[in-house]
């Protein structure tokens, strides 16, 4: 992160949804950030993440998938120190190797692959590492490889 990046601190209450959880901005994102839904690094006692501000009908907010909340050593309902940053650096997934040969080896999976958003990428690559069996990753493999080669090609926009 480059040291002018846009940073916010403040005191924010971890909100429980399920095991996840979320924290409401007490500041307008496009003020500081430039639009609402930027992507970002927070901090939470010591535990930096990358995200982006959510932004569905309610008041902005940060939210925390479990993992996260746990790295944290958070439950929920906790006051806690909240650093929020633009986070300006490129978003890249090194997916594992057995999933790009898969990948690589059913076209059009791979340019499909490469048109998934960071997000989407990075659910895909952690769900193959999270196996704990070879045949639990070996599975996980095939149905990356499935739903990404289902995708339809995404469409150059028309200059306007």
């Amino acid at each position: 992160m480059s040291q002018s990046a846009p940073h916010i601190v403040f005191k924010g209450t971890l909100q429980r949804a399920g095991p996840a959880g979320y924290i409401v901005l007490p500041f307008d994102p496009k003020e500081v950030f430039g639009k609402v839904r930027a992507p970002v690094k927070v901090t939470l006692n010591g535990y930096t993440f990358r995200t982006t501000v959510a932004a569905m009908g309610g008041p902005p907010c940060i939210g925390i998938r479990t993992s996260y909340r746990e790295a944290a050593g958070l439950e929920g309902g906790e006051k806690v120190e909240v650093r929020v940053a633009l986070d300006d650096e490129p978003r890249v997934v090194t997916p594992p190797a057995d999933l790009v040969k898969a990948l690589k080896a059913a076209p059009p999976a791979w340019d499909r692959w490469r048109e998934l958003s960071f997000t989407h990428q990075r659910e895909h690559a952690e769900a193959v590492e999270g196996a704990k069996k070879p045949e639990t990753r070996a599975r996980r493999v095939a149905s990356a490889v499935a739903m990404v080669g289902k995708m339809k090609p995404k469409v150059a926009q028309k200059a306007r």
